[in-house]
């Protein structure tokens, strides 16, 4: 009987564990969701501003 409240207790244990982690990844994925979500919409207006083309071949930079 013994041995299974010390595994019950270990297992315990671990699933505490294992939910600290999963609630740190969760935090961290929405963290990184919003900085992605920031930076597409700062590529979209400068996409939608014109600027950023690429310059091709001999053509000379806008600043000739």
């Amino acid at each position: 009987m013994q041995h299974l409240e010390e595994r019950i207790a270990h297992l315990t244990r671990t699933v505490d564990e294992l939910s600290d982690i999963v609630a740190r990844q969760r935090d961290e994925i929405d963290r990184l969701a919003k900085r992605v979500e920031m930076l597409m919409q700062r590529e979209a207006d400068r996409v939608a501003e014109g600027g950023g083309g690429v310059i091709l071949g001999d053509e000379r930079p806008p600043h000739y």
